[in-house]
């Protein structure tokens, strides 16, 4: 079987490539959010200021789950609609593979996808860390901090953070899991399906959540914080260095890289079959 994310370049007519983006990577982030969120509250709690245990410990561990399915779908779509349109665009037979090409294409796909992916985060992280009562929902939360904070200290309370963290961790990711695939026949010898492509997103994925880390803990104290005044990077910094010293900036590191590796494969291993079927119905349309 043919890589399937490269080979839709050449494929797919540009609007089958829009559509097959969207419907693939929709799904792809679906099942990573469902299937992976207890691991993803362990490292919210982890990070948070209040502590694991203040922050509800192992106790309502699916807390803000419907707010990361209701998300999933639409930031993962636009991730890789944009991530296959840019790529489809900028490459050429010679920089088809450039890492150059993956990594602005993945982080053009990032600052898209952000739109979607930072409220959801607002929402689910103070859900996960127990900072809203019972029974709240993600809508009134969002709707809280926009009428005490206005749109971008509110909603989008950590939007900058989130696109430093984003950026550096596709700069890793995105070329990484493009060269795993184009060197996986070659030194295996073995064809290149949806399971391989898997494991190859799974070992980009650990290698660029463990390096990206200090990134993450900075965005969920951002988030997680009472009101805009406590945001300041700086501060976060000097707070978790007095508290915790350099081992607080790689808090959740564990669960995070756990998270995003089993992450890594399913994400790429659905989003690789998910293209792949909808390649085959368009073929026998």
């Amino acid at each position: 079987m043919t890589d399937s994310v490269d080979a839709s370049v050449p494929t797919f007519h540009k609007p089958n490539l829009y559509w097959t983006s969207l419907i693939a990577g929709g799904v792809a982030g679906l099942v990573v959010d469902v299937a992976l969120f207890p691991i993803d509250t362990v490292k919210t709690r982890l990070q948070s200021e209040r502590g694991f245990w203040r922050s509800g410990g192992f106790r309502g561990i699916y807390k803000g789950l419907g707010t990361a399915a209701t998300g999933s779908m639409p930031s993962a779509a636009l991730f890789f609609v944009t991530y296959e349109s840019i790529k489809s665009f900028l490459s050429t037979s010679k920089s088809n593979q450039s890492p150059f090409v993956h990594m602005f294409a993945a982080s053009c796909g990032e600052i898209i996808a952000c739109l979607v992916r930072v409220p959801v985060e607002i929402a689910k992280q103070r859900k996960q860390a127990m900072l809203v009562k019972q029974g709240t929902t993600s809508f009134q939360i969002l709707y809280q901090a926009f009428k005490a904070e206005g749109l971008r200290k509110g909603i989008y309370r950590g939007f900058g953070i989130t696109i430093i963290r984003e950026v550096p961790f596709s700069f890793i990711q995105f070329p990484l899991w493009e060269y795993l695939k184009t060197q996986w026949e070659p030194t295996t010898g073995l064809s290149l399906n949806p399971a391989f492509v898997a494991l190859c997103g799974a070992i980009s994925g650990g290698i660029a959540a463990g390096l990206t880390t200090p990134l993450d803990v900075l965005k969920t104290r951002i988030m997680l914080a009472e009101t805009a005044q406590k945001v300041s990077i700086y501060r976060i910094l000097k707070n978790i260095y007095r508290d915790n010293g350099i081992r607080g900036l790689f808090a959740g590191f564990v669960p995070r890289v756990m998270w995003i590796t089993l992450g890594g494969a399913v994400f790429f291993g659905f989003y690789d079959l998910a293209t792949n079927v909808l390649h085959d119905r368009k073929s026998f349309a």
